[in-house]
């Protein structure tokens, strides 16, 4: 038994190392029947294809995108036009002209490697059900950033509130909106993410300003030293676009007093022209003896 299995062993691994010999042959004659020169032609002259045209298509952009900010620059120019507006759109013609660079790329490449354009086509046919659950996201950003910048919600330097974030607006795309904070960090918004805008740069602004004061003090006093106050610079303010009210004596929340005083700015210019009154109506107080509270009063009835 032992001589049967040994002769059978030796056999299997005779026929074994024939197989293997045959697949190595065969390998070796694809390998040497191969025509090399061709290939290496093929790839040289396919990649320089290549080179040639992201080369054309990169000078083809720098000029393009200098040509837009140039026409851009030229239209800005015009008297009576809206230089937020065309920022906005500016930044909408350069994202747009970029994306439609690149595809062109794509596709340039895809052709002359040899890549069938139509098959791929259609393959995205069949995956685009799979592709579109994906992408649901990016076409509610595309379709919400078109009619934001349709309908002119908000454009380049506006100052706004969206989502509680508040800043500039520095860029308004098809698909994230860009919200610079006072403090500098740069927010990206997705738009469909954007449910509410708030607007603070449309229309004039109201400066509302409270002059806190201790109950004992004159108020009419009071009043009348912030009239002459309003008297003085209230011709030299020429952001404002109201007369400057006064309002009178007012409680705040934390139940201290203060006199209110109203009043209407240009968009944008509200918080200089509050602090030039809230400056200049606090010297004028202290100068003639009216002692401005440090902390808040607190009243109790």
């Amino acid at each position: 038994m032992t001589i049967i299995q040994s002769t059978v062993s030796s056999t299997d691994q005779i026929e074994l190392l024939k197989h293997t010999g045959e697949s190595l042959n065969v390998l070796q004659k694809f390998w040497q029947n191969l025509d090399w020169e061709k290939i290496l032609s093929v790839l040289i002259s396919k990649g320089l294809l290549i080179v040639i045209v992201l080369i054309v298509l990169g000078i083809s952009r720098n000029l393009l995108l200098k040509v837009l900010a140039n026409s851009f620059e030229n239209y800005k120019k015009k008297q009576g036009q809206n230089s937020g507006r065309i920022d906005t759109l500016e930044t909408v013609a350069r994202n747009f002209l970029q994306y439609l660079l690149f595809f062109i790329a794509i596709y340039c490449v895809l052709t002359i490697v040899g890549i069938p354009i139509g098959s791929l086509i259609a393959g995205a046919g069949i995956a685009g059900v799979a592709v579109g659950l994906g992408a649901q996201g990016f076409i509610s950003d595309v379709i919400s950033g078109f009619f934001i910048i349709y309908e002119r919600q908000i454009e380049v330097g506006d100052h706004v509130m969206i989502n509680a974030i508040e800043g500039h607006v520095t860029q308004v795309g098809l698909r994230t909106t860009q919200v610079r904070s006072f403090n500098g960090t740069l927010n990206y918004i997705p738009n469909r993410e954007i449910l509410t805008i708030s607007n603070l740069s449309r229309g004039d602004q109201q400066v509302l300003i409270d002059i806190r004061v201790n109950p004992e003090e004159d108020i009419d006093k009071v009043k009348r030293l912030i009239e002459e106050v309003n008297q003085s610079i209230g011709d030299t303010l020429k952001d404002l676009t109201a007369d400057i009210t006064i309002v009178g004596l007012v409680t705040l929340p934390n139940g201290a007093f203060a006199v209110r005083v109203i009043t209407y700015a240009t968009a944008g210019q509200q918080f200089g022209i509050k602090t030039t009154l809230t400056t200049a109506y606090i010297e004028k107080l202290t100068e003639n003896g009216i002692t401005i509270p440090s902390s808040p009063i607190n009243v109790t009835v």
